[in-house]
């Protein structure tokens, strides 16, 4: 039985306008809790919540993001981190825009919770340089990393194995550092499309590592064996000549034998 039925069965007559007063206020409470959007962003929806908080000083992404959000638009601020689980409660989201930041890292997990539903994830013109293994881990989600000093070796080839790069800007991923210093300046997937593979320069930096501590430390056993060798040469020289510094065992019993007969 609906709220205005009831109304007009009610005896008291003021008793229908209450009723429907905390019905309403009720809905649209539960109505801004769902939408609030923070004060410093912009929130319109356009066939789904978008949340505009792009060019505002930010440093950091804003806290209590509406959970109906489908776009979030943060580019052009001063965001460095994005902490793990950022996003968590943002099921809904389709689209996230970091470009422009100032971001240094993202942790692993930051993405966890929109993995299944972002489309788009645009992280170009930042400084980033690496990424863990799993930052983007089940995310299906097209993205942009162009325009990042990226230090191209194994870490960062692992990482993009598992992405779906935007094909409009894949060629705008290049290296700005690389352990082999040739590749500096090329598109990384170039270079990988090349048959080049970074994590067999990784492997064998490591190989000429371990030979080079190998080498040291036989070089020192080396040089011990022989300090000790030559310590005990030394010692059984200086023995050798205390020996013969003693009078003989002859030479003393002739001795005793000449003063036996004296007496």
């Amino acid at each position: 039985m609906g709220a205005s039925h009831r109304c007009r069965s009610s005896i008291k007559p003021g008793s229908c306008s209450s009723l429907l007063s905390v019905g309403t206020f009720w809905l649209l409470s539960g109505i801004m809790t769902a939408y609030a959007c923070p004060k410093i962003c912009h929130c319109a929806d356009r066939s789904g919540l978008v949340v505009q908080c792009t060019s505002r000083n930010l440093e950091n992404i804003p806290l209590n993001l509406p959970k109906d959000t489908v776009v979030l638009l943060l580019s052009s601020n001063r965001i460095r981190n994005i902490p793990k689980e950022t996003f968590t409660e943002l099921h809904r989201l389709r689209e996230l825009d970091l470009s422009h930041n100032a971001i240094e890292s993202v942790e692993v997990g930051a993405f966890q919770g929109i993995s299944e539903s972002l489309r788009t994830l645009d992280l170009s013109n930042n400084h980033l340089s690496s990424l863990p293994k799993d930052t983007f881990a089940k995310l299906h989600a097209r993205v942009r990393l162009s325009h990042n000093p990226w230090h191209c070796e194994c870490s960062l080839q692992e990482v993009l194995r598992e992405l779906r790069l935007d094909p409009e800007t894949v060629n705008e991923v290049s290296c700005y550092t690389s352990v082999q210093q040739e590749y500096v300046g090329q598109s990384v997937i170039q270079v990988l499309d090349s048959g080049i593979n970074f994590c067999n320069f990784h492997h064998k930096t490591t190989d000429v590592a371990m030979f080079v501590a190998m080498f040291c430390w036989f070089s020192m056993v080396t040089a011990y064996i022989m300090y000790y060798i030559k310590h005990n040469q030394e010692d059984a020289r200086r023995h050798m000549e205390y020996l013969k510094s003693l009078p003989s065992t002859s030479h003393v019993s002739k001795d005793y034998d000449t003063a036996s007969s004296m007496f």
